[in-house]
């Protein structure tokens, strides 16, 4: 151990969150004690729990406990007593969290139901700082085949091609597929790109025999389904919504 290390051991026995979380369970911890927990020891001149105050009180998107899951093991190095082991031991707890957190969603799955798609991948997306488009493959008894993700850090969805897509339904043998990406702005509102590439893979899945049953848009702890607000393909009716993103941006939208 470094020398001039602080340890949990040397704060006060009423400040340990060892002996706190064992007298009263984790509840009682602080963001701050959870992580010096899995941290253990500090760094010359702080505490395991000064460090962890460091680490959640970065500025911007990596503030809090939600801002861990977006740093990079490189990013987490950069700081003081951080090295490679905290770092991926960091790195770790977030990633246990965003299974714990979409393990429900995946038993409560349906492939007919925006929400349960959208419980299922919300923790996953929405804290990406890129676009990522991901395609649900499901066969003909509706049973999900798996997902794919088809591209990653994309500038304009209309630049996504639907041969990529359907590349990776035949390769799944998939007859039915769905649409998953994320808004890295958080805000859910399907854009006009996003109109003009569900027509454009839904008229191409036709022609192949493959269906394209929805496109879910993930925002922060937000979602839209374009289907759901355009009504079906299937009878041809529109929503309210989709209807004021034809007259803003013309009828080939």
């Amino acid at each position: 151990m470094e020398k001039n290390v602080k340890t949990i051991m040397e704060l006060p026995a009423e400040e340990r969150p060892y002996e706190k979380c064992l007298q009263n369970g984790p509840a009682v911890l602080t963001d701050a004690e959870l992580l010096a927990v899995i941290l253990r020891t500090g760094t010359k001149g702080k505490t395991s729990v000064e460090l962890a105050q460091e680490i959640l009180s970065a500025e911007g998107a990596y503030n809090g406990l939600v801002g861990m899951i977006r740093r990079s093991v490189e990013d987490l190095r950069s700081i003081s007593g951080i090295g490679s082991v905290k770092a991926v031991q960091i790195r770790c707890i977030a990633e246990m969290a965003r299974r714990i957190a979409r393990t429900p969603a995946g038993k409560r799955l349906k492939f007919n139901d925006p929400q349960s798609i959208a419980d299922y991948y919300m923790e996953s997306l929405r804290h990406e700082e890129q676009e990522i488009v991901l395609c649900m493959m499901f066969d003909t008894k509706n049973n999900l085949l798996g997902d794919e993700i088809i591209t990653r850090g994309t500038v304009n969805l209309s630049l996504i091609s639907p041969r990529e897509i359907f590349l990776a339904a035949l390769a799944w043998h998939a007859v039915q597929i769905v649409l998953v990406h994320n808004h890295p702005s958080g805000d859910a509102t399907p854009s006009p790109e996003d109109l003009f590439v569900t027509e454009r893979v839904r008229e191409a899945g036709e022609m192949l025999g493959i269906r394209l049953l929805d496109h879910i848009i993930i925002g922060d702890m937000c979602f839209e389904s374009i289907y759901e607000e355009r009504g079906t393909m299937k009878d041809g009716t529109s929503s309210q919504l989709w209807n004021r993103y034809r007259h803003q941006y013309g009828e080939n939208i």
